[in-house]
């Protein structure tokens, strides 16, 4: 009997150790997302060499699927690292179109690069039910899903890469206590139809989830500190007494509680976007190196830690950091371009323990790799325009948006408070301002595809007030 259990005690430390050699080297949880919205990208087999020197074991490809994107597909073959790639918003109504759309898409983008580049999941569109586009956006959504389903099936692959989309956490209601998580009740419906083709096709709902949003419509120190999993006193939830460290698990369980709330509670949920930028614009609280790199190393040592969320207890979350390298091509300010974990000759613009070299996976407990940087707490937030970038035709887009979504549009029209002066970007701003504070002041109801921007400058004059949180 001794020798038996000597021998078993031995097979159990080699196997301990296989186990730790291998999360040394491999992170399956652990993705990031790529875009080209770049002046200088570096070359396919310079991402894939990079990649291959850290823990990263998914990529998201995020846009459309271009010439570029196709030789970086390519460039995966035969490297174990799995793929997301997916049709962007303003390919949804072409794929909805019919069979011959979807079996084009698959047969250019999937077929000649799978199985040797392992591409796991397809999205179709990013944040469609919350984006400030066309009512018929939402409805072509589930019917491209499902062609390019079809088209899958065809290909007998549709076992093998799941069809998603990719939501916003606008997609709730409230988030907050997490126990309370609701999808909107305007999305209910849609929501019910997508994730039951998604649940008859075993695919994950997708999520992106930002703390550094949550920082920034509440900008106090012990915000700050419970969004970069910093010590902090907690917030318990008063309808479960569950206490809750950090923000990630508090916007992750909201989700899960209104999957739960619909009859979906066995659904994977996988956060598609999470970052932190390490870099701020005027009147930006938040961004800073230090704060960058405490949240995503943080949140990276969380997850290895494998403890799970107060409402999903020992399961890790697939998630995807946002974003590999900087998209200096994208509007908005500093911040907005400011998301990459590497600089385009690889070097990192932070250590954040995801290279293979630097990583300690023998202690997976949360730490804190830097202290955060915090600024005074701003008098009020507005939604305004973004300063440059934004054309008229946008504008006028955003007033519709939010003129049909129950806002007070009066002020704006004529005899109105804020009428003068009578332009698009004078009446933009104020009914994008009234969006976002009827709407809770989530950070995400100041985005209107990616025009807008928070502000501490208070855009009030004469008798026109901007009112703020």
């Amino acid at each position: 009997m001794a020798a038996f259990m000597q021998k078993y005690s031995l097979i159990f430390l080699v196997l301990l150790l296989l186990q730790n050699v291998y999360s040394a080297n491999s992170q399956p949880y652990i993705g990031v997302n790529y875009g080209n919205l770049a002046d200088s990208i570096p070359q396919p087999g310079d991402i894939v060499n990079l990649l291959k020197t850290t823990t990263i074991t998914k990529v998201r490809l995020l846009g459309s699927v271009d010439q570029s994107m196709n030789a970086l597909i390519k460039a995966f073959a035969d490297t174990n690292i799995e793929l997301v790639i997916g049709l962007d918003n303003t390919e949804i109504h072409w794929a909805a179109t019919g069979p011959d759309a979807a079996s084009q898409w698959v047969n250019s983008n999937v077929m000649p690069y799978y199985p040797a580049s392992n591409i796991i999941i397809i999205t179709v569109g990013d944040e469609v039910l919350t984006s400030e586009g066309e009512d018929d956006d939402i409805s072509a959504l589930l019917p491209a899903m499902q062609n390019i389903q079809n088209a899958l099936n065809t290909a007998s692959l549709g076992e093998k890469i799941k069809v998603t989309t990719v939501h916003s956490m606008d997609v709730l209601s409230r988030f907050s206590p997490p126990s309370s998580g609701a999808f909107n009740l305007s999305f209910v419906d849609t929501m019910k139809a997508l994730l039951q083709f998604q649940t008859a096709h075993g695919s994950p709902f997708m999520i992106n989830a930002y703390p550094f949003y949550a920082y920034k419509s509440d900008p106090k120190p012990e915000t700050l500190s419970f969004c970069l999993f910093q010590p902090n006193s907690g917030q318990v939830d008063s309808r479960n007494n569950i206490k809750y460290m950090n923000m990630f698990d508090v916007q992750v369980d909201a989700v899960r509680s209104a999957l739960n709330a619909i009859g979906y509670k066995d659904i994977e949920i996988i956060v598609a976007q999470t970052g932190w930028p390490y870099q701020n614009g005027p009147n930006e609280v938040g961004p800073s190196l230090d704060n960058a790199k405490a949240y995503v190393g943080n949140l990276i040592n969380h997850l290895r830690s494998n403890l799970g969320t107060p409402l999903m207890p020992g399961k890790t979350i697939d998630t995807y950091i946002y974003e590999l390298y900087d998209e200096d091509q994208k509007l908005g300010p500093s911040s907005e371009q400011s998301f990459g974990l590497f600089r385009g000759d690889g070097s990192p613009n932070y250590d954040a323990g995801l290279f293979k070299s630097s990583q300690n996976p023998m202690t997976p407990s949360p730490t804190t790799p830097a202290s955060p940087t915090t600024q005074p707490k701003p008098a009020g937030l507005w939604c305004v325009p973004k300063p440059a970038g934004v054309s008229e035709a946008q504008l006028q887009e955003n007033i519709k948006f939010a003129c049909t979504r129950g806002i007070d549009c009066s002020p704006i029209q004529k005899g109105g408070a804020c009428f003068e002066p009578n332009t698009i970007e004078s009446h933009a701003t104020y009914v994008m301002n009234l969006y976002y504070q009827v709407n809770g002041r989530n950070p995400w109801r100041c985005d209107f595809y990616h025009t807008a921007t928070l502000t501490t400058i208070n855009p009030s004059y004469n008798g026109c007030n901007y009112p703020s949180g």
